[in-house]
């Protein structure tokens, strides 16, 4: 068993191995054919210095920063903002033939160019010039843009993904479908799940309390550090010690999970026949939603961590109280309540 969860350790570093960061201060990509050139420092004068510095930290993002367009269309201008503040009152329909425009598609890779503010828009002071390549290029709202956007990382369109209110209501209405089913077929079957009727290995009982842990971490970011995830979106990683110690903490405990995850199985396996321990991941998977939709809401309202800790309390004590091994057979190495012959494989252990 030792040597089963180095292996996995050393499989998760070697993931880990796999993905390795753009920059240390995640620097932008920029996509091929775009062609937009930072000036230089020199060319640059101080408060245009400034002014950068200080737009990159409020909306975490800057020139040459690269989307993918997510929304089924996105509608550039080709004029410039001023010329168009300056024709119509706002808001701007920018499906008026007034305005020369371009239409982006879902999926196109596209570079911020330039960024402008002007102050007598009354509907978004922030204008941004995107570019999909040097032909294809206009002016749209800071506002309309990201809500059609992505950032190109592959960890931000994951998170962006999940947190849609429409995918996330699907999860819920089909994890509640599944987590219904599942109980009911073990009941009907009489087979073990956890907490209730579990096996005796500790695996799964770590398994579950490492969830309900990184959900309540996941869910006080959101409530004390909305800026810091926000942050995190438009430059992820997946180091924990590269990142303030509260988001370290929430990828430390996201790491954790995969390992878990297969150290559980392979212990739940080495328990139980294969049909068994089939149902008994369903169930357990069945659980794991729930936890993690109840410690995700609850730790939003504050109740979340008084919750946390008496079901911490109330699994550690449930399974030491009633399922802890101090045995295992000696032939076949199956966990055993007692001394005695082996129920699975006859040998006779004293």
């Amino acid at each position: 068993m030792t040597m089963s969860i180095g292996r996995i350790i050393i499989f998760v570093f070697l993931l880990v191995s796999c993905y390795s960061e753009k920059s240390k201060d995640h620097d932008a990509l920029v996509i091929p054919g775009a062609d937009v050139v930072t000036p230089s420092v020199d060319s640059l004068t101080q408060q245009h210095i400034a002014d950068s510095i200080s737009f990159s930290s409020q909306h975490h993002y800057t020139k040459n920063y690269n989307f993918i367009v997510k929304a089924d269309s996105m509608t550039l201008l080709k004029q410039q903002p001023e010329e168009v503040t300056s024709q119509r009152e706002f808001p701007i329909d920018m499906t008026e033939t007034v305005y020369d425009s371009i239409t982006l598609r879902r999926g196109e890779v596209i570079v911020v160019a330039e960024i402008r503010i002007i102050p007598a828009d009354t509907v978004d002071t922030v204008w941004v010039q995107v570019a999909r390549d040097q032909e294809t290029f206009g002016w749209i709202h800071e506002s309309a843009m990201l809500k059609g956007v992505v950032p190109r990382d592959p960890i931000s369109q994951f998170i962006s993904f999940f947190s849609d209110r429409h995918i996330l209501w699907t999860l819920i209405a089909v994890a509640a479908i599944l987590v219904t089913y599942t109980l009911r077929l073990i009941r009907k079957k009489k087979a073990k799940i956890i907490h209730l009727n579990d096996i005796p290995s500790f695996y799964p009982t770590l398994l579950v309390l490492t969830l309900a842990l990184a959900a309540t971490v996941y869910s006080s970011i959101q409530l004390f550090e909305p800026e810091m995830w926000r942050h995190f979106y438009y430059h992820p990683t997946l180091n924990p010690l590269s990142v303030p110690p509260m988001l370290g903490v929430f990828l430390a405990l996201v790491w954790l999970l995969p390992i878990l995850g297969m150290a559980t199985v392979e212990d739940v396996f080495h328990h139980m026949p294969f049909e068994e321990a089939v149902l008994y991941l369903a169930g357990l998977a069945a659980v794991c939603m729930v936890v993690y939709m109840v410690f995700s809401v609850s730790t939003l309202y504050f109740i979340g961590y008084a919750l946390f800790v008496a079901y911490a309390y109330f699994s550690v004590s449930v399974f030491y109280r009633h399922r802890r091994l101090v045995f295992y057979c000696g032939k076949c190495g199956k966990a055993l309540t007692q001394k005695g012959r082996c129920p699975h494989c006859g040998a006779i252990n004293v």
